[in-house]
């Protein structure tokens, strides 16, 4: 809304009125929710381009959604299903204990629920993530043993140039369906073989 300013003015007998209407500030207004916009929808992608580097086994889509010091911690989750998983300080750390983990196996996430915060250049978020985990080439095979979660993800984000980045990720466990020993069985699986191969 516009602020004005009224004076009165008196030439002999007619009373003069003089209004002065000070300048909209409806285009900075704008300007700024358009960042806004833009700031929580680059935040929520960040998110699920991480999904998506999970689903596809893509190191590099994985890669640019995280901060080179990114910590990313399944403890909570994990005590819940049942399963040893370390927290992990590094981009790098991160890359090489999800990729082998999940990449091959059948895997979708599905993002919901998405809460965006953003501050300058820094972000919080906070989401839910259904995942569904099938050993390898049984994700299609009906009655397949399968592992359902839903977690809840809590992370922080910040600006690095243009894109987005996860400086923290903690993921809890809302409840689960199957089997979550799904996600240390190709571990075991691929360590036995290597074990086996050693021995010959």
């Amino acid at each position: 809304m516009s602020n004005a300013t009224v004076g009165d003015v008196t030439f002999g007998c007619f009373d003069v009125v003089a209004i002065t209407i000070a300048k909209p500030k409806f285009r900075f207004m704008n300007n700024d929710l358009t960042q806004l916009a833009i700031d929580r929808y680059e935040v929520a992608d960040t998110l699920h381009r991480f999904a998506f580097g999970l689903d596809h086994g893509d190191a590099d889509s994985l890669a640019s959604t995280l901060t080179e010091d990114c910590v990313l911690d399944f403890r909570p989750a994990g005590k819940k299903l049942g399963l040893d998983f370390p927290k992990l300080t590094s981009r790098q750390a991160i890359l090489d204990a999800l990729l082998p983990l999940l990449g091959p196996l059948d895997t979708s996430h599905t993002v919901s629920n998405v809460q965006v915060e953003t501050s300058d250049d820094s972000a919080t978020l906070y989401a839910y993530v259904m995942s569904q985990h099938f050993m390898p080439r049984e994700g299609c095979r009906r009655g397949a043993e399968n592992a359902l979660l839903m977690n809840r993800y809590d992370c922080d984000l910040v600006r690095e140039g243009q894109k987005w980045r996860f400086k923290r990720v903690t993921i809890d466990n809302a409840w689960m369906q199957g089997n979550p020993e799904i996600l240390n069985a190709l571990a075991s699986q691929r360590a036995l073989a290597a074990k086996a191969k050693r021995s010959k």
